[in-house]
C-alpha cells in the first residue's frame, strides 16, 4: 500500500474532517483538520465512515511504535464500518451505496475521518444485525482471536485452551469463538471481570492478580497469549507435550518453547473478506456479540487516545468514533 492516503499525492479537492498526525507523540498531537478527501486506486474504494473503531494499535502508530513504516502525515485509524461511495478501477465485489464493514489497509490508516480509501479485499458486508457503531467495533479484535485460534492454534472440538486477558476486547472474542466450537475454555481475567467472562463461556475463570495459574490450571492443547512478559513466559509449563502458545503481544522465546516440547508463535493479524464474512455469519446468527465500551463522536478521538492510555478511565469494551454524516 502506497503513502497516497496520507501525504495528499492523489487527493480530491472535496473537503472531509480527520484526525492526523504530522509528529509521533501523546494523545496531544493529533490534530482534527480539514483535508481532501482520498481518492480510490485499483482494488479500492471509498468509504463515508459513519463509525471508526479505536484501539492499541492506533496509539502504536500515533506515537511512533508501530511494527509497521508509518509514513507522516498520516490519518489514524483501521476499523471502519460505513457506506460505499465511489469505486476504484476493478472494484467489482462492492457497488455503490453498499454497506460495509473491515478495515482501510495493511497499514491500518485513513478511518478516522468522514471519508476513507479501504482495500476491498479487506471489506465486507455490515452484519445485518449490527448498528454501523456495532460492526466498527468488530474486525480487528475478532477476526484476531479467529486466526488465534483456530488457523495457529489449530484447536479444534474437545480442545482446552487457556486465554489470558479474557476481558479484553480480543479475548471476549476468543472466549466466545472457542466455546462456540465446543473448544474446553480456561481464562484469567480481573477479579471483577470472572463473571462476565464465564458468561461468554469459560468453564474455569482465575483472578491473574490474586492466584498463579499455573496452580489451577491443568495440561492443555494451546495457550492464546493475550498478555506478554512473565505471563508468557509462565504459560509454557500448562501447555502439554507438543501444544501451542500463541501471542499477540510479543514474540515467544523460542530456546523455552524447545525445552518445553511445545510450539510457539507471534502473529499480526490479517483481516480479509474470507474472515469477515465468517465473523459476520456468526454475529447475524446470535452465536457472537460484540462489547461496546465508549461510544464517542469522530471529533473527541483525542480523548479516546487519553482513554488508551489510561489518563481518563474508560468502560470494558472496545472504543468507537460515531461519524455524524458529512454535509
Amino acid at each position: 500500500m502506497s503513502d497516497k492516503l496520507d501525504t495528499g499525492a492523489a487527493r480530491s479537492t472535496l473537503p472531509m474532517k480527520a484526525w492526523r498526525v504530522h509528529n509521533f507523540g501523546a494523545p496531544g498531537a493529533m490534530t482534527f483538520e480539514t483535508i481532501g478527501r482520498p481518492k480510490p486506486g485499483p482494488g479500492e474504494v471509498l468509504v463515508k465512515i459513519r463509525a471508526a473503531g479505536v484501539g492499541p494499535w492506533d496509539a502504536w502508530i500515533r506515537s511512533g511504535r508501530s511494527a509497521l513504516p508509518q509514513p507522516l502525515p498520516l490519518t489514524l485509524g483501521s476499523d471502519l464500518a460505513g457506506e460505499v461511495h465511489e469505486l476504484g478501477a476493478g472494484s467489482v465485489e462492492l457497488s455503490l451505496g453498499e454497506e460495509v464493514f473491515g478495515v482501510t489497509n495493511k497499514q491500518f490508516l485513513g478511518a478516522y475521518a468522514e471519508y476513507a480509501v479501504a482495500c476491498t479485499s479487506m471489506l465486507a458486508k455490515r452484519p445485518k444485525s449490527l448498528s454501523y457503531i456495532e460492526a466498527a467495533s468488530v474486525p480487528v479484535v475478532a477476526v484476531t482471536a479467529w486466526q488465534a485460534l483456530f488457523e495457529y492454534a489449530r484447536l479444534g472440538s474437545g480442545g482446552t485452551v487457556l486465554i489470558h486477558g479474557a476481558a479484553g476486547s480480543v479475548g471476549s472474542y476468543a472466549v466466545q469463538l472457542a466455546h462456540g466450537a465446543n473448544v474446553n475454555v480456561v481464562a484469567t481475567a480481573a477479579g471483577a471481570d470472572m463473571d462476565y467472562v464465564r458468561k461468554l463461556g469459560a468453564t474455569k475463570v482465575i483472578d491473574y492478580r490474586n492466584q498463579r495459574f499455573e496452580e489451577h490450571v491443568g495440561e492443555v492443547n494451546a495457550v492464546i497469549d493475550l498478555v506478554g512478559r512473565e505471563t508468557q513466559t509462565r504459560s509454557f509449563g500448562v501447555l502439554q507435550r507438543g501444544g501451542r502458545l500463541i501471542s499477540t503481544v510479543a514474540p515467544p522465546d523460542q530456546q523455552l518453547a524447545k525445552h518445553h516440547n511445545v510450539s510457539a508463535e507471534f502473529f499480526l493479524v490479517e483481516v480479509t473478506t474470507e474472515r469477515l464474512e465468517r465473523i459476520a455469519e456468526l454475529l447475524d446468527h446470535g452465536k457472537l456479540r460484540p462489547e461496546l465500551g465508549a461510544v464517542l463522536s469522530l471529533s473527541e478521538a483525542r480523548k479516546a487516545h487519553m482513554m488508551l492510555e489510561g489518563e481518563i478511565s474508560r468502560p470494558r469494551g472496545k472504543i468507537v468514533l460515531s461519524v455524524d454524516p458529512p454535509e
